[in-house]
């Protein structure tokens, strides 16, 4: 039965991909077929009807459109111009100045507001014109600004880190902002040392150094858009405020700072509530239809035997690891980032908690894993914007991309396989 319900389920899925349906109905139908394998047809719909309304029911899940929120008043507010005038000054006289301002930048603005998206496209916009004027490549630029947009993702405030608390059933999401600081600087770091190697081999320009009261300058400008990172984060961790409070915060402290900029109207705001509101009911859409899937897997008892079939093939903690990242690369080829955490974590939990991982750790692995995903066709949602906003094709940015891939890829292998790269901090402030 269980092997019926998993051939139902995987296959009734890429069918109604391959179909053109959008993926939180894809993930809600596939769910239903399954679930009749065991259920009556009006049994099976009433089921995954209830199964999605109570998936939303969490107060934890109203984090997700405020930061989305946030995130928006932050790309109106003129945040980007500033944190790029700061990353200017720090790299750009390195090789490849521009690509590194783009990566800094870009991992500072998906921290600020939360999404890759929201990053890729303003920095695309910005900085991909003045990339151009300078002699670099427009795909070259392209590539940096899709793999480091995605950044953003793992270091908090992370909506991605909320599903998966979530998802895992209650790991607490304040060591979850805390631990995704240095995985995400530390494959931000080897995004800039591979960017700034292809750039010198490239022979691409170096801007002039910045005086020391352009540097001081540009920081305090960058001050009230970094000051949120503190606000947010310190409040969660010293226990100020839990992480859906933060997030009321970070929008009326974005509004405001938008406000003091003379960056947004009051105008504006029809606008940006739009905007918005459509990203909040796909991303809770995708929720609620992947939390009936998640029911449906537990109902049907796959996630135990698949957990089963993966310790049977080797009780090895390094073979174990290496598996679910194999896996975890793959699905982020087809599936989107929150369903694939939602659908995945009830999957790979028991199995790296069985083995010794931190379920803190393995919440880190898995985003990163699925970053990459974001950056690889067919479903990669940050590739599209990236390309799209570069005004190239998928075909010309794959080989400046390739290289930037293998940076996150060994990034993501020392994040493995060393944990205290991912549970030092939490572990320093008692978590």
């Amino acid at each position: 039965m269980e092997l019926l319900a998993i051939c139902i389920l995987v296959l009734s899925f890429f069918v109604f991909i391959g179909l053109g349906t959008p993926v939180a109905w894809s993930i809600a139908l596939s769910s239903f077929f399954t679930l009749l394998v065991s259920l009556p047809s009006l049994a099976a719909v009433t089921t995954i009807a209830q199964r999605m309304a109570t998936g939303l029911d969490s107060f934890a899940l109203l984090a997700i459109p405020f930061f989305v929120l946030s995130g928006q008043l932050m790309t109106h507010g003129g945040i980007a111009h500033r944190l790029i005038r700061f990353a200017k000054t720090l790299v750009g006289t390195l090789p490849g100045g521009l690509a590194l301002i783009n990566i800094i930048s870009a991992m500072m603005m998906g921290a600020i507001a939360g999404s890759a998206m929201a990053s890729a496209s303003a920095m695309g916009s910005i900085l991909g014109p003045e990339m151009e004027k300078e002699g670099y490549d427009k795909e070259y630029g392209a590539a940096v600004n899709i793999t480091s947009a995605t950044m953003g993702l793992v270091i908090p405030p992370s909506n991605v880190l909320i599903v998966y608390s979530l998802a895992s059933g209650g790991v607490s999401i304040a060591a979850l902002f805390l631990a995704g600081y240095l995985p995400g600087l530390l494959t931000g770091s080897f995004l800039i040392i591979v960017a700034a190697l292809w750039a010198k081999r490239k022979g691409y320009p170096i801007s002039q150094r910045s005086s020391f009261k352009e540097v001081i300058s540009s920081f305090f400008h960058a001050i009230p858009s970094l000051l949120l990172l503190v606000i947010v984060i310190g409040g969660i961790v010293a226990g100020f405020f839990t992480a859906t409070e933060a997030s009321a915060v970070a929008v009326l402290y974005t509004f405001l700072l938008g406000w003091f900029y003379k960056e947004i109207k009051i105008k504006d705001l029809s606008k940006i509530l739009l905007e918005s509101s459509k990203t909040s009911a796909i991303v809770l859409l995708l929720i609620a239809a992947s939390m009936s899937m998640s029911w449906v897997m537990s109902y049907e008892n796959i996630p135990q035997n698949l957990s089963d079939f993966l310790l049977s093939i080797s009780d090895n903690k390094i073979v174990i690891l290496l598996l679910i990242n194999l896996i975890l690369l793959f699905i982020g080829i087809f599936m989107d980032m929150t369903p694939a955490v939602l659908i995945f974590t009830p999957i790979f939990l028991p199995v790296v908690k069985s083995i010794g991982i931190d379920p803190v750790q393995f919440g880190i692995i898995m985003v990163v894993n699925l970053c990459i995903g974001l950056c690889t066709p067919p479903v990669g949602s940050v590739l599209f914007v990236g390309v799209g906003i570069a005004q190239t094709s998928i075909e010309k940015v794959i080989k400046p991309l390739l290289p930037l891939f293998i940076a996150m890829i060994f990034a993501l292998g020392l994040i493995t396989f060393f944990p205290q790269i991912t549970l030092w901090l939490p572990h320093k402030f008692g978590f």
